[in-house]
C-alpha cells in the first residue's frame, strides 16, 4: 500500500525564505495578523488530516468506485469517504480561505493552496468533493444576490453543503455556445430548468445534505452562441426558509461514467426536468460569472497533479532504495547484498529527478500564483491589484496545462520505476497514472489551455501581461548577474528570457497572416512558458539554497542537487519546443483530409 508524509519542509522554506510570504501578507489589512507561526501549524495540521484520515481511504476507494441506485437515483460514494469529510468539516477544513462575513476563518489563500496540494496527493477522487465547492462558493461570493449569497454561502463556507459546476452537455463539452439546455421563467422570480449535463465530478453523492449545482441554460429569447449564455443556482434539495433541506428538486443522476481513474469520485450524468433555480448575475452574461469558478478549477486541477507528482515521487524513491536489482555499471555497491538497490543506475535516478524537479518546480509556481491572488483579493493599492491580477492571468492557464502534463511524465516514470510492481493495484502507481490522467483534459483541455495563453493572454493584450512577468525574470537577473556562483543558473534562465520574447513576436507577426498559425504553434509555446517559470523559480531556490548550504542542512545540498539536475536534463527540451512552434502550420495542412 502506498505512503504518503506531507512535504512540509519544503512548504516552509517557500513560505519563508523565497518568497517570505508573511510579511509579504502582513501588508494586506486582512491579513495584518498572520505570522509564520500561524502558517506553519495550518499545514502541519492539514497534513496530518491528508496523511492519517484520506490517504488510507485512496486505494480502497479506487478499488470500490461508487454506486447508483437507478431506483432512486441516490449515489453512495466508497466506504469511508462520508466519515472522512464528516471529520473534515468538524475540522473546520472547509472554511479555511473563506470570507469571516459567511462563516470562514479568513485565511490567505495560499495556506489553502498548501492544504489541497497534500489532499490531492493523499486521495484525489476524495479531494474532488470539497473541492468543487470553492469554484461555487467564489461564483456566488462574486455574483450572487444578497439572498443567494445569505442562503448558500454560509452552507458551502461550513461544508455541510457541496457545489458542482455544470457546463458539459453530451453534445458539447468545450464549446459552450451550443448548449442546448432551457430556462422558462416563472412568475415568482424562478426558473425552471431542463436539460442534460455529462461529466459532472461530485455531482451526486452522501456525503453532504445537499448538492449545489451552478448550471449553464439557455433563457427563451437568448442570442445564439456563448453571448446567450445565463448561469443558475439549482440545489439538490430546495431550502426551506430557515435554510434546512427541503423538497426534491428536479435534478438527478441518471448514470454514472465508468472512467479510467478517479473511480471513487462521481462523475455524473445529470438529468434536469423542470428544475427550479435562480438567476445567477445579469440574463445571457452566465459565462463571466462562470469563468470565476472556471479559473479557480483550473489551478485546482494544477494543484491536483502536482499533488500526485509528489506522492508517486515518495513512494518511487521508497522502492529505490529497497529493490535491488543488478549491478551498477561501474561495480557492486551493497557488497552484503546480492544485488544493487535500483537507485544506483542513472536512469532510475533520472525518472526519480524529473519527478521531483517537477514537483518541486510546480509547487514553487503554485505558491507563488496563490500569494498574487491573495495580493489581488486583500490589497487596497490599485497599482497593486493590477498587477497581481494580469500575472494571475497569466499563470493560470501555464499551471493548468504544464503541472497536468508534467504530472503525466512523473507518474509514469515513477511508475516505471516500480517495474512490473508498478503495473499492478495494490502498490498504487498505476493508480496515480490513471488518475494523473484526466488532468490534462477536463476544465479545458490541455490545448485550449495553450490558445487561451498564446491568443489571449499574450497577443491579446500585445505581450502586456507576459511583459510584466518577464520584468520580474529582469530585475531578478541584473541583481543576481555578477555572482559567480549563480551564473549556472542565471544564463540559461536570461537566455531562454531573450528567445521567448523573439518567438513571441515571431508568432504574434505570423498570426496576423493566418489566425490558424497560434493554433499551430500554442502547445509548443505553452510548454517554453513553462519552462520559463520553473526556471525563474528554480534560480531563486538555487540563491536561497547557495546562501544556506554553509549550515550542513542536507535539505540545501538536495535543493541544488535538483536545481542542476533541472537546468541541465529538463530545460533543454525547449530548444525542440522552439524549433517545431516555428515550423508553423504548413506540415499541419499539408496533407488533404481525404488521405487521413
Amino acid at each position: 500500500m502506498p505512503q504518503y508524509n506531507p512535504p512540509l519542509r519544503d512548504m516552509q522554506f517557500l513560505l519563508h525564505e523565497v518568497l517570505n510570504a508573511a510579511e509579504e501578507l502582513k501588508r494586506l489589512p486582512k491579513h495584518a495578523e498572520i505570522d509564520a507561526d500561524t502558517m506553519n501549524a495550518v499545514i502541519e495540521e492539514a497534513g496530518k488530516f491528508a496523511a492519517e484520515v484520506t490517504a488510507p481511504l485512496n486505494l480502497s476507494g479506487d478499488a470500490e468506485g461508487c454506486t447508483l441506485d437507478k431506483t432512486t437515483h441516490a449515489v453512495t460514494a466508497p466506504k469511508g469517504f462520508k466519515e472522512a469529510y464528516a471529520k473534515y468539516v468538524e475540522g473546520g477544513w472547509p472554511a479555511l480561505s473563506c470570507d469571516p462575513d459567511y462563516g470562514g476563518q479568513g485565511l490567505p489563500v495560499l495556506l489553502n493552496q498548501c492544504m489541497y496540494e497534500m489532499l490531492n496527493s493523499a486521495n484525489q477522487a476524495w479531494t474532488m468533493y470539497p473541492g468543487l465547492s470553492h469554484g461555487a462558493y467564489e461564483a456566488l461570493h462574486a455574483h450572487g444576490t444578497d439572498e443567494q449569497k445569505k442562503m448558500y454561502l454560509p452552507k458551502l463556507t461550513s461544508g455541510q453543503w457541496t457545489g458542482t459546476m455544470c457546463l458539459t452537455e453530451p453534445h458539447c463539452g468545450t464549446d459552450l455556445g451550443m448548449l442546448r439546455s432551457k430556462a422558462e421563467p416563472q412568475a415568482d422570480g424562478s426558473y425552471k430548468i431542463s436539460g442534460q449535463k455529462i461529466f459532472i465530478s461530485a455531482g451526486e453523492h452522501d456525503l453532504a445534505e445537499n448538492i449545489i449545482h451552478l448550471v449553464l441554460a439557455r433563457l427563451p429569447d437568448a442570442p445564439q452562441g456563448s453571448k446567450g449564455i445565463s448561469l443558475f443556482v439549482v440545489p439538490k434539495f430546495l431550502p426551506n426558509p430557515d435554510g434546512t433541506p427541503g423538497a426534491r428538486n428536479g435534478i438527478f443522476c441518471a448514470g454514472l461514467e465508468h472512467k479510467m481513474g478517479i473511480h471513487g469520485n462521481a462523475t455524473a450524468q445529470l438529468v434536469l426536468e423542470n428544475a427550479v433555480g435562480t438567476l445567477v448575475g445579469q440574463p445571457n452574461k452566465g459565462l463571466a460569472a462562470m469563468f470565476v469558478m472556471m479559473n479557480a478549477a483550473r489551478l485546482g486541477v494544477g494543484n491536483q497533479s502536482l499533488g500526485l507528482t509528489e506522492v508517486a515521487y515518495q513512494n518511487a524513491v521508497a522502492y529505490a532504495k529497497d529493490r535491488i536489482q543488478m549491478r551498477a555499471l561501474s561495480g557492486p555497491k551493497a557488497l552484503d547484498k546480492p544485488a544493487d538497490p535500483i537507485i544506483v543506475h542513472p536512469d532510475v535516478r533520472k525518472m526519480l529527478l524529473t519527478a521531483r524537479a517537477y514537483a518541486e518546480g510546480g509547487r514553487a509556481l503554485s505558491m507563488y500564483t496563490a500569494l498574487q491572488l491573495d495580493k489581488m483579493l486583500a490589497t487596497d493599492d490599485e497599482d497593486e491589484r493590477k498587477q497581481a491580477e494580469d500575472i494571475v492571468a497569466l499563470l493560470t492557464p501555464i499551471i493548468k496545462a504544464f503541472l497536468t502534463d508534467n504530472g503525466w511524465i512523473a507518474t509514469s516514470a515513477c511508475m516505471q520505476v516500480f517495474g512490473g510492481h508498478g503495473y499492478i493495484h495494490e502498490s498504487g502507481m498505476e493508480q496515480y497514472v490513471r488518475d494523473a490522467r484526466i488532468n490534462m483534459i477536463y476544465e479545458g483541455t490541455n490545448t485550449v489551455q495553450s490558445l487561451d495563453l498564446l491568443g489571449r493572454k499574450v497577443l491579446g493584450d500585445n505581450g502586456a501581461r507576459l511583459k510584466k512577468f518577464g520584468k520580474l525574470i529582469a530585475e531578478f537577473v541584473e541583481e543576481e548577474g555578477t555572482h559567480e556562483a549563480m551564473q549556472e543558473f542565471i544564463n540559461p534562465l536570461a537566455d531562454l528570457g531573450d528567445k521567448m520574447t523573439k518567438l513571441t513576436t515571431e508568432l504574434g507577426m505570423k498570426a496576423f497572416g493566418n489566425a490558424d498559425e497560434v493554433g499551430a504553434a500554442a502547445v509548443d509555446y505553452l510548454r517554453v512558458a513553462g519552462h520559463l517559470c520553473f526556471a525563474y523559480f528554480w534560480a531563486r531556490m538555487a540563491k536561497v539554497a547557495l546562501e544556506k548550504q554553509g549550515s550542513g542542512d542536507a535539505f540545501y545540498t538536495a535543493k541544488l542537487a535538483t536545481a542542476r539536475f533541472y537546468f541541465a536534463k529538463l530545460l533543454p527540451e525547449t530548444a525542440g519546443l522552439i524549433r517545431t512552434a516555428r515550423a508553423g502550420l504548413a506540415p499541419l495542412m499539408a496533407m488533404d483530409e481525404a488521405l487521413f
